[in-house]
């Protein structure tokens, strides 16, 4: 199946990227991705319409960025079939595009186990559900081709409540302005429904396939993945400066936040109930149960 089948999210103006600085951004989380086992060999990668949405750039930089990836041998491009990943980097990239050092373990990694279980379960709270949108569609590839083959699949996800006024994404010169507010609910909304499209076509493949969607009161000031029930995983959200350029294509400074490439630290449940490592899984986990049952909706 055809990564083009799950580019619901997409089809918006990009423009006004900041050059160079956008094109290093992209190429330093690509490599990582594919350094990391996120994009396994001989998988695709997302389209260039979602990489493009994902990143908020534009289609001409994602071009860019993969026919960079091609001459160095990481990937190979094909018209109509998109790019498909060759050769992995003999390092990770020790610095992403901000300065920011990555260590541990990744994202893209630890879903990846997380799905070779037969029963898995997801409990998810986050800005957007963008980043799970891209990191599922590598796990829906892998069933789809026959690599994995989980019996079930379930996937709590809360979200904020659709009225609360987040502190960001804001303009500086005016905290009220309404579009970049719209453009957060625009991108919120796009990757929800990509998620919830992803889970529709997996019932063909797994016998057991469960998405609840629920919003809270609450702005996240870090994302937080509940891995079957044993990974705790929690990723800041930084706050950061940057130009917006919205539907008009007019730029914005504005204060947002930064989710890609962010630290993540990674707890995992063991055997002893008073391990650090324990108490950090189970207490992340009531939490997101108290939330899930008596705030969100």
């Amino acid at each position: 199946m055809d990564r083009e089948r799950y580019g619901r999210c997409v089809d918006a103006q990009r423009s006004g990227d900041s050059g160079g600085r956008e094109f290093q951004r992209v190429s330093e989380e690509l490599r990582a991705r594919i350094a990391d086992g996120t994009y396994p060999l001989n998988l695709l990668l997302p389209s260039q319409r979602d990489l493009a949405a994902e990143f908020d750039v534009s289609r001409d930089t994602v071009q860019k960025v993969l026919k960079e990836l091609a001459q160095h041998g990481l990937i190979e491009s094909r018209q109509g079939s998109g790019s498909r990943v060759l050769r992995v980097p003999r390092t990770q990239p020790s610095v992403v595009a901000d300065g920011r050092l990555r260590g541990g373990r990744t994202l893209g990694s630890l879903l990846g186990e997380a799905f070779e279980r037969a029963e898995v379960t997801l409990d998810v709270f986050s800005l957007t559900s963008e980043s799970l949108a891209a990191h599922l569609m590598v796990q829906a590839e892998r069933i789809i081709g026959g690599f994995i083959a989980p019996e079930s699949i379930a996937l709590r996800l809360i979200l904020p409540s659709v009225d609360l006024v987040l502190p960001y994404p804001r303009s500086e010169a005016d905290p009220d302005d309404p579009r970049l507010r719209d453009r957060f609910r625009r991108i919120a909304d796009r990757s929800t429904d990509t998620v919830s499209g992803l889970f529709r076509d997996l019932e063909e493949y797994v016998p057991s396939v469960g998405i609840a969607v629920r919003r809270a009161p609450l702005t996240p000031t870090c994302k937080l993945y509940l891995l079957n029930g044993a990974h705790a995983l929690l990723a800041p959200y930084e706050v950061i400066e940057r130009d917006i350029t919205v539907e008009s294509g007019e730029s914005i400074r504005a204060l947002d936040v930064l989710g890609f490439g962010a630290p993540l630290a990674h707890h995992v449940r063991n055997a002893d109930p008073d391990s650090p490592d324990t108490l950090f899984v189970d207490s992340w986990q009531r939490w997101f149960d108290s939330v899930w049952n008596r705030l969100a909706r």
